[in-house]
């Protein structure tokens, strides 16, 4: 059985609540936007998923750097659904802290996993 861990954890809560938001904004007769954040919000978690099975620590820094940038891009989408008034600044805020908190947690892996490689100095 795989390890699923507290990242696994929250990225795939927010890619299930960019799934519903994606919903409501078709429902509102969006479908650009929400397809742009479908697809960051969910590669977040995926790309994650990915870094776990990575085959060294330079290819998990990579695959963890790509969900670095898709939590930047989903950000990108967010303050444009909401500067847009496609979501209101509850469901903004919400949102943002939730890719906020996966942002920092997968730098602080990233970083972590950087230090180790790095050699120490006496």
């Amino acid at each position: 059985m795989r390890t699923q861990g507290v990242l696994y954890d929250k990225s795939k809560q927010f890619a299930l609540g960019v799934i519903a938001l994606c919903n409501e904004l078709h429902e509102k007769g969006e479908y650009i936007m929400s397809k742009q954040v479908l697809k960051s919000g969910t590669s977040i978690g995926a790309n994650y998923c990915e870094a776990v099975c990575a085959e060294s620590p330079q290819d998990f820094i990579h695959k963890v750097s790509i969900s670095i940038k898709e939590a930047n891009e989903t950000y990108y989408w967010l303050d444009l659904l909401h500067d847009s008034n496609y979501i209101d600044n509850e469901k903004y805020t919400q949102m943002s802290s939730q890719v906020e908190e996966l942002f920092k947690m997968l730098n602080s892996s990233a970083i972590t996993v950087k230090q180790r490689l790095t050699p120490k100095k006496d």
